[in-house]
């Protein structure tokens, strides 16, 4: 309907240009119309072109006429500006389609893009709208701010289409979340802005004189690169009464130009004629361009060449190689000798075709001179003129259609790409791209296809558009990075192939907890350390990357409530190494455990725990502890030996402890010093003092022993111990004083004596009794002894007993009760009373003359 309305107004614009000779009645134009209304040969001055007026001197009832055809006009103009509404209405499924004229400032608007696709401002920015043109060049721009399309670049209508008119852009309008596409044509009108060129600045002719009047003679016909009106529309030639131009439509929308004939030429008068030819377009203003024509008349030559075809049809491979033929034109003239020798020439050539085909001028062959291109130029028409000798030419055109061949490989765009991408993330967007072939038919058909080992999937979208997918949830510490190859294969024969490579990187996301790299560990330091000593470290690591993997170490709250584990260690936040505090004291704390904790700097953050023990390794810093015989009591002890004791006699056991452990505490005991040298022995393991030889009555009766207690530490520590031996013939024997108590004690009060004399004598008589009963068991054990029974009640003992069984290094278990006062000049003392259901349990079954110790005891108690 469109169409309609413009033929219409272009027949009417025809018959004013064709009216303007002259304004009389018999020069008037004819105003027929392409719907079949004309006013019946009726002439309308050129003056008044327009339906609406007429020229006053004109007819009445021509008027009239005129008047009734306009109303029609304008009645048919509004049914079908009516349909022509409707039917974009209707159309709205389409792509959207916008009109812009070529040479238009860039910056200005196309149209509103929010507006015709129903989205708010808000919505393009927050969908991130963008546009992708066909060939991706950015010659639009979309405004996210007002949603107005408008001009990046200022557009050239025949650099864009060419000759192709209408001149469409296509181009997409891509949304997102969710993805759509919108289909829009920008519709490129022609501006008037190049002039008529003819191909040569001089035409030569050759007519001869013989030819009758209206003969016709073809011209070179001015190149214009606008269409449409804009185009070549009428060729005339300067006044002269022998030719005029003729300008037929062959209905291929060309317009030749030709010079006919007016009347006979004469060569005698004149042989030659100088002739401006001038090319008019349409445009407003129009625009003009002229060439010469230098017509030589020739002498008769009455037989012009024939092709064997006006026209020639032929199909070329675009993969045809250099110099291959395309098509052999053949003509022929009847005539003889130079008038009959003819000579090929492209009558008309663009400089495209003449850069592409060669014309043989001989043998009227069509070559290759340079590769074709379907996706360039798909057809050629070329126009092959023959000329004889004479100087008579006939013309034939060679059609020649360029068949696509499988040459160009599909192409692949990226619009936009995302990377890196979280690993955790569901099904994510990676990349967006689509695909283009130039080739058509199968030629352009593609498939789109990714390798199988990796987690991603495309998924086909409108337009040749993919999504690049991931399948399923990723993981950053399997695998970091994939190199996706997206291969691109079109239908053709053979196939052709593109291959395009991505990086996609995975990033990080916090879903790995710290690992110690042991469940517990065990650190040893030495006691007495120094403060903020390193004794060790703790280790963990993350499989994460990034602030992810950075860990924090800390001090966990141990269970102990009463473990003061701030106090004890620390440890560096930075790298788990752990310092002592405070000297630790093995002897107080031997060993502690605590927790420790590995948190790293994700969010949310992510933590585990490990155990370490710390052990105190002793150190020798304690000397031995003499725990018998007491030496800070207020009344040093003596040991009674009886002067008949045999070599060998126990007389005492010095018992000590080390609160040290291991080797530290192994102790030894040497007599260091001695009254008489050679009397006493110490056992260097148990510490027990023996006699070394028989007593005599040489001896002296006082000695004073020092026992020298020694650890096997590194250094080694001792301890001291003195003993006082007394040595006496009897048990009831009197104590004598040792020179060792203060005068001063001698002279206590004699109350006092006379109560401790009676304490003693109250002690005596129970001691006595006790001997007594302890005597008679023994004989009955000793009869007993042989037969294999031995048979000793357990007894407790006395609450003022010392019990010393088990202590230190002692092998064995005594009981002694000794109290020497120095306080009282007549001093009593109390027997030794070896423990004897001990000594008994220690050696049951045997004989008493083979327990030396027992034979000694029992041999004072009978005494």
């Amino acid at each position: 309907m469109l169409g309609t309305l413009l033929q219409i107004s272009s027949h009417k614009r025809k018959a004013c240009k064709q009216s303007q000779t002259s304004k009389s009645p018999e020069n008037a134009a004819y105003l027929p119309f392409r719907t079949g209304y004309q006013l019946k040969d009726r002439p309308i001055f050129q003056s008044h072109c327009s339906l609406r007026y007429c020229w006053p001197p004109a007819p009445a009832k021509v008027c009239a006429e005129v008047k009734m055809e306009a109303g029609r006009v304008r009645k048919q103009r509004q049914v079908l500006i009516f349909f022509l509404l409707l039917g974009v209405a209707q159309a709205d499924w389409g792509p959207r389609r916008y009109f812009v004229m070529e040479e238009t400032e860039s910056g200005s608007f196309v149209a509103d893009l929010a507006k015709d696709l129903g989205l708010g401002i808000g919505e393009l920015a927050a969908r991130k709208a963008r546009v992708v043109s066909e060939d991706n060049e950015s010659r639009l721009q979309l405004d996210l701010q007002t949603g107005k399309l408008i001009l990046n670049e200022k557009l050239d209508r025949e650099q864009l289409c060419g000759p192709t008119e209408p001149c469409i852009m296509h181009f997409q309008v891509l949304l997102k979340k969710p993805m759509e596409v919108f289909r829009a044509e920008l519709l490129v009108g022609d501006v008037n802005d190049h002039s008529p060129e003819f191909p040569e600045r001089e035409m030569i002719l050759k007519i001869l004189e013989s030819s009758p009047p209206g003969t016709v003679f073809p011209l070179k016909k001015a190149q214009d690169l606008d269409v449409g009106n804009n185009n070549i529309q009428n060729y005339n030639i300067g006044p002269n009464s022998y030719f005029h131009i003729s300008t037929p439509n062959p209905g291929d929308g060309r317009k030749y130009p030709e010079l006919v004939l007016d009347k006979e030429l004469d060569h005698e008068e004149q042989c030659e004629f100088r002739l401006t030819l001038t090319a008019l377009d349409g445009g407003s203003p129009p625009r003009s361009g002229t060439t010469q024509i230098r017509v030589m008349v020739l002498d008769v030559n009455d037989n012009a060449p024939q092709f064997e075809q006006t026209l020639y049809e032929v199909q070329v491979p675009e993969n045809s190689p250099l110099g291959s033929l395309v098509v052999k034109v053949s003509a022929r003239d009847l005539d003889a000798g130079a008038n009959g020798q003819i000579t090929y020439s492209l009558f008309y050539s663009s400089e495209e075709i003449g850069k592409t085909f060669g014309l043989s001028n001989l043998s009227g062959e069509v070559r290759l001179i340079k590769m074709l291109d379907f996706e360039t130029i798909s057809s050629y028409e070329l126009d092959i003129e023959a000329s004889d000798g004479g100087g008579l030419s006939g013309k034939c055109s060679v059609s020649i259609k360029v068949l696509d061949v499988n040459d160009n490989s599909p192409e692949l765009i990226i619009s936009s790409f995302a990377s890196p991408i979280p690993e955790n993330s569901p099904e994510t967007e990676v990349a967006l791209f689509r695909t283009r072939d130039r080739d058509s038919g199968e030629n352009g058909r593609m498939v789109c296809s990714i390798q199988d080992d990796v987690p991603f999937k495309l998924k086909p979208s409108v337009e040749n558009f993919y999504r690049l997918v991931t399948e399923g949830v990723l993981d950053r510490e399997t695998r970091a990075q994939y190199n996706i190859t997206i291969t691109v294969t079109d239908l053709g024969t053979p196939r052709l192939k593109s291959e395009h490579s991505i990086l996609i990187l995975v990033s990080d996301v916090n879903d790995n907890a710290p690992a110690f790299s042991q469940t517990s560990y065990t650190l040893s330091v030495r006691e007495n350390n120094s403060p903020a000593l390193h004794i060790g470290s703790v280790s963990a690591t993350d499989r994460d990357s990034g602030s992810n993997a950075q860990l924090t170490y800390s001090l966990l709250p141990p269970q102990d409530p009463h473990l003061p584990l701030a106090s004890l260690v620390s440890i560096n936040a930075d790298n788990g190494q752990l310092f002592a505090l405070r000297a630790l004291d093995f002897e107080a704390l031997q060993a502690f455990e605590f927790r420790v904790g590995a948190t790293d700097r994700g969010s949310p953050a992510l933590s585990s725990q490990a155990l370490v023990r710390v052990v105190v390794l002793d150190d020798n810093d304690n000397s031995p502890f003499v725990l018998y015989p007491l030496q800070n009591a207020s009344a040093p002890c003596t040991e009674l030996v009886p002067r008949a004791a045999e070599p060998g006699y126990l007389v005492t056991k010095v018992v000590a402890v080390d609160r040290d452990s291991g080797q530290n505490a192994w102790l030894s005991f040497q007599l260091l010093k001695a009254t008489e040298p050679g009397l006493f022995g110490v056992w260097a393991h148990n510490g027990e003092v023996r006699t070394a030889r028989l007593l005599s009555e040489r001896d002296a009766a006082r000695h004073r022993l020092v026992v020298l207690v020694k650890d096997n530490g590194e250094p080694p520590l001792s301890a001291s111990v003195t003993l006082h031996v007394l040595l006496v013939d009897g048990f009831s024997q009197p104590y004598l004083p040792l020179p060792e108590v203060a005068p001063e004690r001698a002279q206590a009060d004699s109350l006092t004596v006379y109560l401790v004399i009676a304490l003693a004598s109250v002690s005596s008589l129970f001691l006595f009794s006790v001997l007594v009963f302890v005597a008679v068991r023994l004989c009955r054990r000793r009869r007993a002894a042989p037969r294999g029974v031995c048979s000793v009640p357990e007894s407790h003992f006395a609450g003022h007993l010392v019990d010393v069984s088990g202590t230190g290094t002692l092998s064995q278990s005594y009981q002694y009760e000794v109290c020497l006062r120095g306080d009282s000049e007549s001093n009593e003392f109390k027997f030794l009373k070896p423990i004897l259901p001990n000594i008994l349990r220690q050696h049951c079954g045997r004989k008493s003359e083979d327990i030396p110790t027992l034979q000694n005891n029992l041999d004072q108690h009978k005494t």
